[in-house]
């Protein structure tokens, strides 16, 4: 398979490798990204996958939480200056709102969203937004949204980097199940949200982790470990040591906690239950950025790549 440029660009922002050591991997694994990478960790190039993170895409995530139930909405605009704009935050807490008041209805959450109508205008969000396209000028759409809740207890959020009250280009939400004290349990919640929003854990626990992710990167430290030339048995407590150093960096409750890094964030939440009254348990979590995992279209590429690819 040939390699091209924008293949060695995407690789090198992915793992923050060279433009050859790049080239290379790709060339090494018949220009499959995903091997490459694994490829390039394997030899220590790469310490670990950077998501590629920088998109085209514009707007703000809208959050809406009170009580035992929340939602989180994204609603993408084609340029910053639009995220900006009254009108348009003014869209997303509309859509926020209805999302936080749609119940549980078994469907996917934007697909219920889209239909559920907005009071302001009588419309649905999926018209709502198309009306105001011709008033704003620019491109919109309501591209994802989530809904957390409990029976007893709160959903509690944060909003980073807030243009506006309840919306910013992060928001988070937290499900806690307590019968404790809903101020404080809030309280609490909201410093958990807090770390969401800064360490962006992969789930809530080992057992809801992905099992590709897990066995993708048993398999990276294993040929690490291979490499080092131990026997058999010290290189499978090698591995044991490594996957919980991985776990503690992509598991939420077995992060150490932003707020007090001598504990996790598990023993955090064993120790809320006296601050609150009643145990704690977190339930699930939700964390939205804009333009998560949309690419970003490439209009330009440095001279060097080209060329060293053509070498």
């Amino acid at each position: 398979m040939a390699i091209t440029a924008a293949m060695v660009k995407e690789l090198r922002d992915m793992t923050g490798a060279g433009m050859m050591d790049s080239k290379k991997a790709l060339t090494e694994n018949n220009g499959d990204i995903e091997a490459a990478v694994d490829w390039l960790r394997s030899k220590g190039i790469a310490k670990a996958e950077k998501k590629a993170g920088r998109t085209a895409a514009e707007g703000l995530v809208g959050v809406s939480a009170s009580g035992t139930a929340g939602a989180a909405v994204e609603v993408n605009s084609e340029t910053d200056f639009v995220a900006r704009n009254a009108d348009f935050q003014a869209i997303v807490s509309e859509v926020a709102g209805v999302a936080a008041g749609i119940s549980d209805t078994g469907t996917d959450v934007i697909e219920a969203v889209s239909a559920a109508t907005v009071p302001s205008s009588g419309k649905t969000v999926a018209d709502h937004i198309s009306t105001a396209v011709a008033t704003i000028g620019e491109n919109m759409n309501a591209r994802r949204a989530a809904r957390l809740s409990v029976s007893q207890g709160v959903v509690a959020s944060y909003v980073h980097n807030a243009a506006a009250p309840g919306m910013g280009k992060i928001g988070v939400l937290v499900a806690l199940e307590s019968a404790g004290d809903a101020d404080k349990l809030n309280e609490f919640g909201r410093k958990i949200a807090m770390h969401v929003a800064a360490n962006n854990p992969a789930s809530l626990d080992t057992d809801s982790l992905d099992p590709t992710l897990v066995e993708r990167e048993k398999s990276v430290l294993t040929e690490q470990a291979r490499e080092s030339g131990k026997p058999d048995a010290v290189i499978e407590k090698m591995i044991v040591g490594r996957m919980n150093k991985f776990y503690q960096e992509v598991v939420l409750l077995k992060q150490p906690f932003v707020m007090d890094p001598d504990n996790s964030v598990e023993k955090a939440v064993e120790m809320a239950a006296a601050e609150v009254g009643a145990p704690v348990k977190i339930t699930n979590f939700v964390r939205l950025a804009v333009g998560e995992g949309i690419e970003k279209e490439e209009t330009d590429f440095a001279a060097e790549v080209a060329a060293a690819v053509g070498g």
